[in-house]
């Protein structure tokens, strides 16, 4: 994809498509205002100033029409998100002006974040939108995109206990206790029926914490994740309002992990929303509430914050994950998934 480029695609006469730039701000305001009826100014300004300081994982498209904008796509590259072992390119948000809308803007938009896809290596476009928006579900369904497989579930925080003053207390088997190193025949003490968030150290990730992360990942990944987990970081340290990520510490080392953010605007969300991205405990810590004492902790910090729901995506046959979330309080979401293979 050069710098500027016409819309050859679909051949659209006087259509250009081009980078979007922070002078389209505006004019990319007004548009999602007129198709949505509201104004998600900071959800906009996050996103171009997400791709000034990593343009490497962004891919976003303006259309110009006698010089002025009339539609825009806003793509980001997955590198390890919900567990995914190959990169793909998200497609976060497109929107055409009304008055434009059935003239090919919307699939040249489509065809230019398909070749910055292809560009970068990747062979799959992901996206997710509610099952109600009729419009947007014909126009993924006429650009050859496909239902996914994988659920999104959600959990409404003013529905959970978790992080929150009811939340009861863990009860951790016996047969998953550690041991009392001091007293071999006396039962262990009954501190382990203790609030979830209080059965591990919790703290958010730091720049130190990448090796242990990227170590627990890849035990439970047998892969190496190491590139998405650093990037991961460095936009923690960058926004701290956005990321809320979370290491969990047992005996002096790492236990466990959740990478996550809080944020609106992807996919025509409303509301603030945290998505989580990733979420690991080491098998060492296994059935021990590291996992449910990270989710308690991450609904106390999102409280704080004013956000009311979590969001995140499990693949289909991940039935041990599944029912972790769902232990937890999470439920099927309303918005699907939807996967576009590109071709070589």
């Amino acid at each position: 994809m050069t710098a500027t480029t016409t819309a050859r695609f679909m051949n659209v006469p006087g259509l250009r498509i081009r980078p979007l730039a922070a002078r389209d701000l505006e004019g990319v305001i007004a548009i999602d205002a007129a198709l949505s009826g509201r104004t998600r100014r900071d959800y906009f300004e996050r996103r171009l100033l997400a791709a000034q300081r990593k343009p490497e994982l962004h891919a976003q498209f303006a259309a110009e029409d006698a010089g002025a904008l009339c539609g825009f796509v806003l793509g980001r590259a997955m590198l390890g998100e919900f567990g995914r072992a190959e990169p793909a390119m998200r497609q976060e948000v497109i929107g055409v002006k009304p008055a434009r809308q059935g003239r090919g803007v919307g699939a040249a938009l489509g065809d230019a974040l398909e070749a910055a896809a292809r560009k970068r290596g990747m062979h799959e476009l992901r996206t997710a939108a509610l099952w109600r928006e009729h419009g947007v579900l014909r126009w993924l369904d006429a650009r050859g995109w496909t239902l996914g497989r994988n659920q999104v579930l959600e959990c409404a925080l003013a529905a959970s206990a978790l992080g929150a003053a009811a939340e009861a207390p863990v009860v951790i088997p016996e047969r998953d206790r550690p041991a009392d190193l001091h007293d071999y025949g006396a039962g262990t003490p009954n501190d382990y029926e203790k609030l979830a968030r209080d059965t591990a150290e919790l703290r958010s990730l730091a720049p130190a914490d990448l090796d242990d992360v990227a170590r627990i990942d890849r035990r439970l990944t047998g892969r190496d994740r190491r590139e998405f987990i650093r990037v991961r970081l460095e936009e923690a340290l960058q926004d701290a309002a956005i990321r809320v990520s979370l290491v969990a510490r047992k005996e002096r080392t790492a236990a466990g992990f959740l990478m996550a953010s809080a944020d609106y605007g992807d996919f025509g969300r409303a509301e603030p929303v945290a998505i989580i991205d990733t979420v690991g405990v080491d098998p060492n810590f296994a059935r021990q509430g590291v996992g449910r004492a990270l989710l308690s902790q991450l609904f106390l910090n999102l409280r704080a914050l004013g956000i009311e729901r979590v969001e995140t995506v499990v693949a289909a046959n991940n039935v041990e994950l599944l029912a972790f979330f769902a232990a937890a309080g999470f439920v099927p979401c309303e918005r699907l998934t939807f996967v576009k293979r590109l071709a070589s």
